[in-house]
């Protein structure tokens, strides 16, 4: 009898050696063992005010959440940290960070479902300008509506912001050469003119790669890019800071405009140039695939605070 039960007793400690693999992984939901290690952006940014107001957990992150300074550090930090758990735009370069989008309740974020609202976490790229008559000069005031005309409405533009993460609908695209006949700027040498943008950082892939592209198109003129976030906008365009050091023509938000932000009213020109998805982030190797809105609640809240415990 003692023989029976201690070889039932070492066949149940087998059985549950069995259930964790050699790598320490646990059978939970995810596959993930220890410590979940939350990162998230600091509260002005527009990625933050999407996730949270998404996920539906505002004002009642965990405390022990790391901030990160933008959306390309909130890729590193998480492709970094195999317990890490984050948010950043669908823009992202996943590969280049280490890191990987989960799905959200099923969904994988894609230029199909954000246009078909069958994924739900979304937000606007917006921008804003500087007021008329404020630019230093006529050339360099038409060349920013010039730009602004190209990524939002022509077909060259909007084709460019689309292959860098970015949601438009091409249908409603027109030729850039017939967009292109009200503005006789463009054909002027715009080497001498610098055009300065600000805010968000999560809009630098979709607005470097149409710089870069509508340059040649508009006289060679140069460019300088001062992404530090969504609060930064309105300010260096418009407010305190618009005659500064920080002084931009173009501010971008990864969210609509708020109060708070600043008036602005007196912009040359406001508006939105496409619809950007933002999407939850762990580290490539770990084998989560999906997150369900429950399960991030209680993570970003503090709630669950380790990975074998997220059901």
């Amino acid at each position: 009898m003692k023989k029976l039960l201690a070889s039932l007793f070492v066949v149940a400690m087998l059985a549950g050696c069995g259930s964790t693999g050699g790598d320490g992984k646990d059978a939970s939901a995810t596959g993930l063992k220890g410590e979940i290690h939350v990162y998230t952006r600091d509260s002005t940014s527009g990625t933050r005010e999407a996730f949270e107001k998404g996920v539906g957990f505002e004002k009642e992150l965990t405390k022990s959440a790391t901030e990160v300074s933008s959306n390309d550090d909130m890729a590193a930090k998480v492709g970094q940290d195999a317990n890490g758990i984050g948010y950043t735009s669908l823009s992202t370069d996943f590969e280049k960070n280490n890191v990987k989008a989960v799905q959200y309740e099923g969904v994988s974020a894609s230029s199909e479902t954000v246009l078909d609202g069958s994924y739900k976490l979304q937000r606007p790229f917006n921008y804003v300008t500087r007021a008329k008559g404020d630019f230093g000069s006529e050339d360099k005031e038409q060349l920013v509506a010039a730009y602004l005309d190209f990524i939002q409405n022509s077909k060259e533009g909007m084709t460019i912001v689309q292959k860098n993460g970015g949601e438009v609908d091409l249908s409603k695209a027109t030729p850039w050469a017939e967009l292109a006949k009200k503005y006789p700027v463009l054909e002027k040498d715009n080497s001498g003119i610098t055009i300065t943008t600000g805010g968000s950082t999560s809009v630098e892939k979709t607005v470097k790669a149409t710089l870069e592209a509508f340059s040649p198109m508009a006289g060679n003129f140069k460019f300088v890019m001062n992404q530090t976030g969504s609060g930064d906008a309105v300010k260096r365009v418009l407010g305190g800071e618009k005659d500064g050091p920080n002084a931009t023509d173009i501010g971008f938000a990864s969210r609509e405009f708020k109060d708070e932000d600043g008036d602005i009213t007196s912009a040359m020109e406001s508006g939105q140039y496409c619809i950007d998805a933002v999407v939850a982030v762990v580290q490539k190797d770990n084998p989560t695939s999906n997150m369900t809105q429950a399960q991030l609640q209680s993570i970003f809240k503090g709630e669950t605070t380790n990975w074998e415990d997220v059901k």
